[in-house]
This record gives structure tokens, C-alpha cells and sequence, in this order.
């Protein structure tokens, strides 16, 4: 990661390249592979190695993220809108939390608060409205 960070990307290829012969199955060495070969400008071989990944995490979100961008870098329009609308069916199911959980479904959308069930009205005792602040003072 730091020969990525420091855009040495033949560099880390060759390094992530060393992994993925070691564990064909790491999923972030694929992944880190796909965006070495992206930030070179070789979009082609980005797109391979996004598709491994995906054979690896079909529903992860970062995947079809990553192949959203190869494609439309490489001027795949269509293919690159299939991948952005699969990545946001992932960040839903990602989301969600059976009712009751807690956890990052559990906070309400703001552009969904419309949906949510309202809160029963709450009842005031009926002692306040003979509360002594209330009261206006005598007139004199």
C-alpha cells in the first residue's frame, strides 16, 4: 500500500500481484490490484481484475463502485450504469436492520422521516393548565 500511496503503481502491482499468487482468494489485494491498474490508466486490466473481485464478493458495494468507474473511464457507458446501480442496491442491503436493532438502519433517513410511523400525541396532566405561572397577575 505505501508503493500505492506513493504512486510507484508498477510497484505495487508486482507486490499485490506476490499476494494474490500466494491466496488467490484476498479480496483486498484484488481490489487494491484492480485500482493499481486504474491509477496506471490501464482500464482494460482494472475491468479484469474488478470482475475477479466480483466473482469473489458478488454484493460488495466497493466492487461494483470500482467497476462503475473502470467502465465509464473506458467508455462503456451502459456497462459503468448497471455497476453504479448495483452498487447502490449493495449500500441498501448493507443497511439494512431487522425492526428493533440498532445499528446503521436504525437512524432514519432525513428524505425518509416523511414514511415513519408518527409518535402518539402526548397528554398533558390536567393539572398544569392550573399551573400558578400561568396565572396573570391580579389587576389593581
Amino acid at each position: 500500500m505505501f508503493s500505492y500511496s506513493t504512486g510507484d503503481y508498477d510497484r505495487a502491482i508486482s507486490i499485490l500481484q506476490g499476494i494474490l499468487s500466494a491466496d488467490p482468494a484476498h479480496f483486498d489485494a484484488r481490489c487494491a490490484l484492480s485500482m493499481a491498474h486504474y491509477r496506471k490508466g490501464d482500464y482494460p486490466q482494472a475491468i479484469v481484475e474488478g470482475k475477479k473481485a466480483e466473482e469473489l464478493r458478488p454484493k460488495e458495494q466497493l466492487v461494483h463502485t470500482n467497476l462503475s468507474l473502470f467502465y465509464m473511464k473506458s467508455g462503456d457507458k451502459k456497462t459503468a450504469e448497471h455497476h453504479g446501480l448495483q452498487a447502490r442496491i449493495a449500500s441498501w442491503r448493507e443497511n439494512m436492520t431487522a425492526p428493533g436493532e440498532s445499528g446503521p438502519a436504525a437512524t432514519v433517513d432525513p428524505e425518509l422521516a416523511m414514511a415513519q410511523p408518527k409518535p402518539p400525541p402526548i397528554k398533558l396532566p390536567s393539572g398544569l393548565a392550573t399551573a400558578p405561572w400561568k396565572k396573570k397577575p391580579p389587576v389593581q
